[in-house]
C-alpha cells in the first residue's frame, strides 16, 4: 500500500534547467513581445510550462547536485509560463523586467487599476490580441490576455485585493 507522499513522489516532475538553445528561445519570445533584451540569471521549468528565473550564487552544476539529493519544489522567483501564442509574465516577472519592457504595455487609469487587482476582468477592446503587460502609473501588474472585447486576468484570488466588508 502506498501512502500520501508515495502518490505525491510519483506525480513529482523535476526541476528542469534549459538549455542555452531552450534559454535564447525564451529570450527571443520575450524580445518579440515586450521588447526585453536582456534576461538576468538561469531559466528553469516546473512541468510543461512554469518558467522560474534564478539570481542566485549557485551554477547549474550545483542545482542539478542538489535535486539529486533533495525534492526541490522551487528555485528563483516564479516567472511566468510559456504558451503556443506567447509568455504570460508573473507579475514578479514584469516588475524584474520592467525597466526593459517597451513593447505591449497597456496603461491602465486609477479605476482600472483598482478593478483588475480585485481580479476582474477588464471589458475593453484594445485593438490587440495576446498577452500584455499591465501597468498603472510606475507599477508593472502582471500580464493580462487581450482578445477582442476584453483583457483577461490572471491574478490568482489569493492575491488580490478584497472588498472591505
Amino acid at each position: 500500500m502506498r501512502s500520501k507522499f508515495q502518490s505525491q513522489d510519483s506525480l513529482f516532475t523535476p526541476l528542469k534547467i534549459l538549455s542555452k538553445g531552450e534559454q535564447d528561445n525564451i529570450k527571443s519570445q520575450l524580445k518579440n513581445q515586450f521588447g526585453i533584451k536582456d534576461m538576468p540569471g538561469i531559466l528553469l521549468m516546473r512541468g510543461k510550462e512554469r518558467i522560474f528565473l534564478f539570481t542566485g550564487d549557485f551554477d547549474e552544476k550545483e542545482i542539478k547536485k542538489l535535486e539529486s539529493k533533495i525534492i526541490i519544489e522551487r528555485t528563483g522567483v516564479y516567472f511566468g509560463k510559456q504558451f503556443d501564442e506567447g509568455i504570460r509574465l508573473s507579475i514578479e516577472g514584469s516588475n524584474l523586467l520592467k525597466d526593459q519592457i517597451t513593447k505591449n504595455i497597456f496603461n491602465l487609469d486609477s479605476k482600472q487599476a483598482e478593478d483588475w487587482i480585485k481580479g476582474q476582468d477588464l471589458n475593453i477592446s484594445v485593438g490587440k490580441r495576446g498577452f500584455l503587460i499591465m501597468k498603472y502609473e510606475n507599477d508593472f501588474l502582471g500580464c493580462g490576455k487581450a482578445s477582442e472585447k476584453k483583457i483577461g486576468n490572471f491574478i490568482p484570488k489569493s492575491r488580490r485585493l478584497r472588498e472591505r466588508r
